[in-house]
C-alpha cells in the first residue's frame, strides 16, 4: 500500500487524467474491492462487474474527490455502485413479475467452498443477513475501513453506527452457533 504521500501524488496524476497513476490506484485498491463486491454477493462474475464498473467510476468521478479519506471515498462509491445494482435489480423484478414480493438477497448465489471449513460457514451465515448488516461488517472487518469512515460514507453519527455494527455482529454470533 502506497504512504499518503504517494498516494495524493497518485490521486493528482488521476486527476490530471495520467493512465499510468490511475493503473497504480486500481492496481493496488482492486482485491479489497473485489473482496468487497464477492463477500456481499458471493458472486464471482457479478463481482467482476462491479469492480470494473467501479474503475470506471473512478475515472469519472476522481475530480470529485475533495480530500480527506480516499478508502473511505473509494468504498462510498462502491457502496453506491452495489445499491445501484440492487435497486436495478428491484426494477426489474417489478417489471417482469417473477416472483412477488421476493428479497433482493435471494438473488445472491451461494458461494464456492473455500476449503476452510470455518470460512464456508462464515460466508454461508453473512448471506443470511440482511444486506445492510452485510454490508457494515465488510465494510468494517474485510475493507478494513474506521468506524469514523463508515459514519461518514453512511451520513449516520457513529453511535450509530456503532450499534448496528454490534447488532450486526450479535445476530451473526447467533446464526454461527
Amino acid at each position: 500500500m502506497a504512504n499518503n504521500d504517494e498516494l495524493a501524488r497518485l490521486i493528482i496524476g488521476c486527476k490530471n487524467g495520467d493512465s499510468k497513476c490511475f493503473s497504480q490506484i486500481v492496481d493496488m485498491y482492486a482485491s479489497r474491492c473485489y473482496g468487497y463486491f464477492y463477500r456481499l454477493t458471493a458472486n464471482k462474475d457479478l463481482s467482476d462487474e462491479l469492480l470494473s464498473e467501479l474503475f470506471v467510476k473512478l475515472v469519472e468521478k476522481i475530480s470529485s474527490y475533495k480530500g480527506g479519506s480516499f478508502e473511505g471515498w473509494l468504498f462510498r462509491v462502491a457502496s453506491n455502485i452495489f445499491h445501484d445494482y440492487l435497486r436495478s435489480k428491484h426494477r426489474q423484478k417489478k417489471l417482469l413479475d417473477v416472483h412477488k414480493k421476493q428479497k433482493i438477497e435471494s438473488q445472491i448465489t451461494e458461494p464456492k467452498k473455500s476449503g476452510n471449513e470455518q470460512i464456508d460457514i462464515l460466508q454461508a451465515q453473512l448471506i443470511k443477513l440482511d444486506t445492510n448488516t452485510r454490508e457494515l461488517i465488510m465494510l468494517r472487518f474485510y475493507s478494513q475501513l474506521s468506524f469514523k469512515e463508515i459514519a461518514a460514507m453512511r451520513s449516520e453519527p457513529i453511535g450509530t453506527t456503532l450499534a448496528k455494527l454490534h447488532r450486526g455482529l450479535k445476530k451473526l454470533r447467533e446464526l454461527m452457533v
